[in-house]
């Protein structure tokens, strides 16, 4: 008998058999186990996830939460430390724009409640103006509708979701596991193979990889990335705003420079989003809080020289409009003013475009950042990241509802199929967006001046752009 257990490599397999021919061999099991532990120096999961960020923690909870998954085991490997969320009086300088379809998948694994109980900022309205012409484009302006938007703060969405995933017990969390290779499957069926730098190794029927831009699950797959630099930064402060208000309006400029953002956190604060030339970012790092605060003053303030062209065709426009009875009435809200920046809050990141041209293969699949990255100026970035998790999770369970495997390459077609339909051109529309708003040529700025006071004036279009930001037309 201990011949024909040295011979056997799945444990799993062997019990079946015996159990089908009702063999009774006392402790068989876990003298099969015992067997198998000697001679296997890897332990297997159902999925295993590469990267514990925003993407792949929320993925991981949510695959634990859905009832047709409850029972595979899920492997969530994160690079750096265990996460300790500690309360701070000082809201965090990254923050994230969540859209509905976000909110709606945080609350379905339950992290919402944590968010909600500790802090975050719904944004009621948005105003979105150029500076070189004044035309401007306002959603929600009468507050009726749902909220645009929720501001939330990356490390409390982070707690929110670890909270949940805590109570997971299919879940395994990994820490300070740098991985050392990757070995994907070839043929529908096999394992990936994960070795950590430790020495450990991992085996999955199905790799998810969420490990952001850099993304080593993407390196090994071989796809084609396209990707370029937009030598921009991004600078995020939290602001003091001159005076306390009802605080529920996204403002964006659109300035030659880079748009700049102020994002609603609380009736006297509020977080900076500002895209700038790269070596404008870097004096503006360094410059005293006070010439900072003056240079936002005046990029939300100051006043552009106005083209003839541009003025003479906006009033043709507005006259066509007011024709066809097609004027909204909205008026400009004015912006506010900066008093002063929390201390300590001023950072930068670099910003640029990537897009795996394929998100899977056999038994392996993208997600989040590792898939496609895009320009903060729409605050799209991170719901497309979770627009994937809703889906992926959603075809994980048909596939086992319908008895295909986990990496069936048929489901995982299905899931890039439908997700670049979505990404795709949202990326691209933003790619154009950012572009089109560099250009400070007369008939440049007349062509998006029309473009942006036509869509303010066709509420069905408005409507529908904001539908699409939140995430409704995802699948």
């Amino acid at each position: 008998m201990a011949g024909i257990i040295k011979a056997v490599v799945d444990c799993d397999i062997l019990t079946s058999i015996l159990k089908k021919r009702k063999c009774i061999i006392p402790n068989i099991t876990t003298l099969i186990r015992h067997q198998c532990t000697a001679t296997q120096n890897y332990e297997k999961y159902d999925i295993a996830i590469c990267g514990g960020g925003m993407v792949g923690t929320t993925l991981a909870c949510a695959l634990a939460n859905n009832r047709r998954l409850e029972n595979k085991r899920v492997l969530l490997l994160e690079g750096g430390k265990k996460f300790e969320y500690k309360f701070p009086e000082k809201y965090s300088n990254r923050v994230v724009a969540l859209n509905q379809q976000t909110r709606t998948l945080l609350s379905s694994i339950g992290a919402w409640q944590h968010i909600e109980a500790t802090r975050y900022c719904a944004v009621r309205k948005m105003q979105v103006w150029d500076a070189c012409s004044d035309a401007m484009i306002v959603f929600n302006e009468d507050y009726l509708a749902e909220e645009i938007a929720y501001i939330v703060e990356n490390d409390l969405l982070l707690h929110g979701v670890n909270k949940q995933l805590t109570e997971k017990e299919n879940v395994n969390v990994v820490y300070d596991s740098k991985v050392e290779s990757i070995k994907l499957p070839v043929n529908e069926g096999d394992n990936a193979e994960i070795q950590l730098q430790n020495g450990k190794t991992y085996k999955t029927k199905l790799l998810i990889g969420a490990d952001g831009v850099n993304s080593l699950v993407r390196t090994v797959m071989g796809v084609q990335y396209l990707k370029w630099d937009y030598n921009q930064m991004a600078i995020v402060a939290t602001l003091k705003l001159s005076e306390p208000t009802e605080n529920i309006v996204a403002w964006q400029r659109f300035l030659p420079t880079g748009p700049i953002a102020l994002l609603p956190l609380t009736d006297s604060l509020s977080s900076l989003v500002w895209s700038l030339p790269t070596d404008e970012a870097k004096k503006l790092l360094k410059v005293s809080e006070e010439e900072f605060v003056d240079s936002i003053n005046s990029a939300l303030w100051k006043v552009y020289p106005k083209d003839g062209i541009v003025e003479s065709g906006l009033r043709a426009l507005q006259q066509l409009l007011d024709g066809l009875s097609l004027q909204t009435g909205v008026t400009r809200q004015l912006q506010p003013s900066i008093s002063d920046i929390i201390e300590g809050s001023r950072a930068a990141f670099p910003l640029h475009f990537g897009h795996s041209v394929s998100y899977v293969q056999t038994g392996t699949v993208l997600v989040g950042d590792a898939a496609h990255r895009v320009h903060p100026l729409a605050g799209q970035g991170v719901n497309l990241g979770f627009g994937d998790v809703t889906l992926l999770v959603q075809l994980l369970a048909e596939a086992v509802i319908n008895g295909a495997p986990l990496g069936d390459i048929n489901y995982l077609r299905k899931y890039e199929t439908l997700r670049q339909r979505y990404n795709v051109p949202v990326m691209l529309t933003i790619d154009a967006l950012h572009r089109l708003y560099k250009g400070t040529a007369a008939p440049i700025v007349l062509v998006r001046s029309l473009g942006l006071q036509l869509t303010n004036a066709i509420p069905a279009l408005k409507k529908a752009i904001i539908g699409h930001a939140s995430g409704q037309a995802a699948h």
